[in-house]
């Protein structure tokens, strides 16, 4: 049986009994990170009474991930398994996706536990009253790439989730800024954990607001979709823009009775 346990965002009293039951009978811990389970383990019999599990660590990640697969065949098999992240729930954005996709393939058992997830923590802080949004993870750290995935992610229509790392923050805002200063963002800084700060406001006030202060630490970015009485525009006004092709096919395919297909050969021409 393999078990996928969320782990603690931040403060460890968010983990479950459930996860703590799982932990201890453990015979193979799959991690991201072998140091940081253990660490967390340890912890958990600390303050909170968890036997320690008489288990096998392995590291599990994006690099070592299919070789393990060969490697542990019969073990996944025959054992039971937990896998777990650094922190927060497994699989989503995780190297955990080969685990599942694997154990599908192969008919073995599993399970997905629910607990700690800075999406949806975030999400639910931000007070954005819309009950949809998309979730785009981390964005390409930079060039072309870059540029399209946040096009994408500011213009979608939903109300969009990133994850960005703290020397990041301020170039991010600073591109959001540019495309949209009046952007309304929620970002939300250290989950659970005791430097937690929440942000709201629009994508120039909070680049001025915070190009003052030492960025630290793990952030959630929460960008607002536009609502469909702001910023309408007509179709030559999209057609005249200055935005990636693949952007405005999509945009103009929505707007035309032509394919996103037909309106990118046509654009790249």
């Amino acid at each position: 049986m393999i078990t996928f346990i969320p782990t603690p965002i931040g403060n460890p009293q968010d983990i479950t009994i459930r996860a703590m039951r799982c932990f201890e009978k453990a015979e193979l811990f799959l991690c991201e990170d072998t140091r940081q389970t253990k660490r967390l383990l340890q912890l958990l019999q600390e303050r909170f009474g968890m036997v320690y599990p008489q288990a096998d660590f392995i590291s599990f990640n994006e690099h070592n991930g299919a070789q393990r697969l060969e490697e542990l065949s019969e073990t996944l098999r025959s054992k039971e398994v937990v896998y777990v992240s650094d922190a927060g729930m497994p699989v989503i954005s995780d190297p955990g996706q080969l685990l599942v996709a694997y154990a599908q393939e192969h008919g073995l058992a599993y399970d997905v536990l629910p607990g700690a997830s800075a999406v949806t923590t975030a999400y639910a802080a931000s007070g954005f009253e819309e009950g949809k949004f998309l979730f785009y993870a981390f964005l390409p750290h930079k060039g072309k790439e870059r540029a399209l995935a946040l096009s994408e992610a500011m213009d979608n229509g939903y109300n969009t989730v990133l994850y960005e790392a703290p020397h990041r923050l301020e170039k991010l805002l600073e591109q959001i800024a540019a495309v949209d200063g009046e952007r309304e963002l929620f970002l939300a800084k250290e989950l659970s954990k005791k430097y937690q700060k929440y942000y709201r406001g629009t994508a120039k006030a909070l680049q001025q607001k915070l190009s003052g202060e030492t960025i630290r630490g793990e952030w959630v970015v929460v960008i607002r979709a536009l609502k469909s009485d702001e910023g309408s525009l007509s179709f030559d006004e999209v057609h005249a823009m200055d935005i990636p092709p693949k952007i405005k096919a999509k945009l103009l395919a929505q707007m035309s009775d032509r394919s996103v297909k037909e309106w990118y050969a046509e654009l790249v021409k």
